[in-house]
């Protein structure tokens, strides 16, 4: 199998502009920052949801806390990934009890992650309530799921992948469609 990039639909500006405006529509919504928390969805989610704080923080010149979800155990094909999956570890230093959180993603498809992420947030506790943040949303759910703040809509076929780099994993921040040949 060779993987070809197709085409680039989003360059490091492009990235940093929306992250800006996430955070700009995440503070609109919830009105400040009243018991209001991040969590990403590792890996990349995780960067995401620490660049999102990171431009909360320079709006309103207060750090929100975030979290780190691992939802590796919760997957509803975890016998189809890996004989030895590697289970990271989920770090949520806040009590979610009461709180409005916004999960945090890297790319929404068929929407089996971020509900694997709903099930280990409530074993948590009881949040206010969950909100989702994606840099991408590809379409393509299998399940009732929708973000509430998409970076950007990028339709895609079900033979095209989506690829989001980010420099803190991969160097670079771009997302790139990618095709696979066989």
């Amino acid at each position: 199998m060779k993987v070809r990039t197709k085409a680039r639909v989003m360059d490091a500006d492009d990235v940093r502009r929306a992250i800006t405006r996430i955070a700009h529509e995440i503070l609109e919504r919830n009105s400040g920052l009243d018991n209001l928390a991040l969590i990403g969805i590792q890996t990349r989610g995780s960067d995401l949801a620490g660049r999102i704080a990171d431009a909360i923080e320079s709006i309103e010149g207060e750090r929100i806390p975030v979290g780190v979800l691992d939802i590796t155990l919760y997957r509803d094909d975890l016998q189809t990934i890996a004989e030895q999956p590697v289970v990271n570890e989920s770090r949520i230093p806040f009590d979610v009890q009461g709180k409005t959180l916004v999960l945090v993603d890297d790319v929404l498809y068929t929407g089996r992650t971020v509900r694997a992420a709903l099930d280990e947030i409530i074993d948590f506790g009881r949040p206010r309530s969950v909100q989702l943040a994606v840099m991408i949303d590809r379409g393509h759910r299998e399940l009732p799921i929708r973000a509430d703040y998409v970076g950007k809509n990028v339709p895609t076929s079900g033979s095209e992948a989506i690829a989001m780099m980010i420099t803190e994993k991969d160097g670079t921040d771009e997302v790139l469609i990618q095709t696979i040949e066989q």
